[in-house]
C-alpha cells in the first residue's frame, strides 16, 4: 500500500513480516492479532485466581499479562519507537512480578521486596525511555528469566501431583517452542522472505508465550495453594486448559 496510518517506521526493529499488506492501519497484521489469544488466556487466569480467592499478587500478574499483550498490539500495529517501549518495558515489569511471586514465600522482610521491585521497575522504565536500550534490554530480560529457572525447578521437584507436574512441563515446552520460533524469525528472515509462505515465526512466539505465561500462572497458583494448605487440584476448562480448584477449610 502506498500510504499508511502510522507513518514512517521508527522502531529499532522491523520483524520478518511485510508491512501494511492487509490494512493501512496495521503494520504487521499477524504479529498484531497473535496477541489476542494471550489476552484471552490471561483473562481466564484472572478469573480463576479471583474465583479461588488467591492473593492480589496473582490478580496483578494476570493483569500485567494483559497489559503486555496490549502493548505488543500497539507496537506491532504501528512500528513506532515509543510504542516499542510500551511493549518492552511491561516485559520487564512482568518478569519482576514472577520473581516476586517465586521468591516472596521465603523472604523474611515482606515489605522490602515489593518496594524494591516497584522502584526497580519504575527506574528501568524511565531509563529505557531515556536511553532506548537494545542489546542491554535483551540481556537484562534474559537475566530476569534465568533468575526464575532455579525456583521453578525447585517447585517442580517438590510437586507430587502428576497433573500439576504436567502443567509445569507444558510451561517448559511452550517456552522452548516460543524461543525457537523467535530465533528462526530473527536469524533466517532473509531466507524466509524468499519463500512463497511466511510461517510467521514472531506471531507464533506471541501465541506460545501466551500459553507459556498461562501455564506458569496456573502452576504458581497450584504451588501457592499447596503452601497455604488449600488442597489444590488441577481441573480442565473446555477439556484441555488447566485451572486450579481449591478446597479451603472453614477456618480459612
Amino acid at each position: 500500500m502506498s500510504s499508511n496510518f502510522s507513518g514512517t517506521v521508527t522502531s529499532a526493529r522491523d520483524w520478518c513480516e511485510p508491512n501494511y499488506v492487509y490494512s493501512a492501519y496495521i503494520a504487521e497484521f499477524f504479529n498484531t492479532v497473535s496477541n489476542i489469544p494471550c489476552i484471552l488466556l490471561a483473562l481466564l487466569g484472572l478469573l480463576n485466581s479471583l474465583r479461588q480467592q488467591f492473593e492480589k499478587r496473582f490478580y496483578v500478574l494476570c493483569i500485567s499479562n494483559i497489559i503486555l499483550s496490549i502493548g505488543s498490539i500497539v507496537y506491532h500495529a504501528t512500528l513506532q519507537q515509543l510504542q516499542q517501549q510500551a511493549d518492552e518495558t511491561p516485559m520487564v515489569w512482568e518478569m519482576l512480578l514472577y520473581i516476586y511471586i517465586l521468591y516472596s514465600p521465603d523472604w523474611h522482610y515482606q515489605s522490602t521486596m515489593p518496594t524494591f521491585m516497584f522502584l526497580y521497575g519504575a527506574l528501568f522504565g524511565v531509563a529505557h525511555w531515556l536511553f532506548r536500550f537494545d542489546i542491554v534490554f535483551k540481556l537484562h530480560y534474559i537475566l530476569l528469566c534465568l533468575l526464575c529457572v532455579p525456583r521453578m525447578y525447585k517447585y517442580y521437584i517438590h510437586t507430587e501431583d502428576n497433573a500439576a507436574k504436567r502443567v509445569a512441563k507444558l510451561y517448559a515446552i511452550t517456552l522452548l517452542l516460543a524461543s525457537v520460533f523467535w530465533l528462526l524469525d530473527r536469524l533466517l528472515c532473509h531466507k524466509i522472505s524468499t519463500w512463497c509462505f511466511n510461517p510467521q515465526g514472531h506471531a507464533l512466539w506471541h501465541v506460545f508465550m501466551g500459553f507459556n505465561s498461562y501455564y506458569a500462572n496456573i502452576f504458581l497458583m497450584y504451588c501457592r495453594a499447596q503452601q497455604r494448605g488449600w488442597d489444590p487440584k488441577v481441573v480442565y476448562f473446555l477439556g484441555f486448559l488447566p485451572c486450579i480448584k481449591t478446597e479451603k477449610s472453614k477456618a480459612q
